[in-house]
């Protein structure tokens, strides 16, 4: 059976790097990012909550559409509110979300200090104390109630989050 994975935390949390390692261990994942989809979606993203709401939507059904296809598939997005991964669980049959908890001190400091950024917009943290609307910051980020599995990724190595993903999924 496929399988869908949301790995959700805060910007900088390490959802893009466990994702790239699951990835790289296995192949045949698809991984869906957000900042991908937004990029492509909306090429000058406001940030607004609409645009959120519909591109939440839009990752959720694509995350459906491939399950359905027979691909297991890892969603690389923050989705902050918890109404979007609610959605992905109630449509998706064999749907795990992976909580990657972080402090937003850690978070911060992490955004600040990475050379690359993938698609992810650039200088987030601080574009939000200049009102940009960043989870954690001056929107909210609900945390997961019920996740399969809550990974520290201050105390916890990338090699030792992406093994316990795959022990979960086994």
């Amino acid at each position: 059976m496929p399988t869908v994975v949301w790995i959700t935390g805060l910007p900088g949390s390490g959802k893009s790097t466990i994702a790239e390692e699951l990835k790289r261990r296995n192949p045949e994942w698809v991984v869906l990012r957000m900042d991908e989809l937004r990029r492509i979606a909306t090429p000058e993203p406001t940030y607004s909550d609409e645009e959120r709401e519909i591109l939440y939507r839009c990752i959720v059904y694509t995350a459906l559409v491939l399950y359905k296809n027979g691909h297991n598939v890892l969603i690389d997005a923050t989705g902050n509110l918890r109404k979007w991964r609610d959605l992905a669980r109630e449509l998706i049959p064999d749907f795990f979300e992976v909580y990657l908890r972080c402090s937003l001190e850690e978070c911060q400091r992490r955004e600040r200090e990475r050379a690359d950024t993938k698609a992810a917009p650039k200088d987030i943290y601080l574009k939000g104390t200049r009102g940009w609307p960043v989870p954690g910051v001056n929107v909210p980020y609900e945390e997961p109630l019920t996740p399969e599995l809550i990974i520290d990724t201050e105390e916890t190595s990338i090699e030792e989050a992406v093994e316990r993903m795959e022990r979960m999924l086994r």
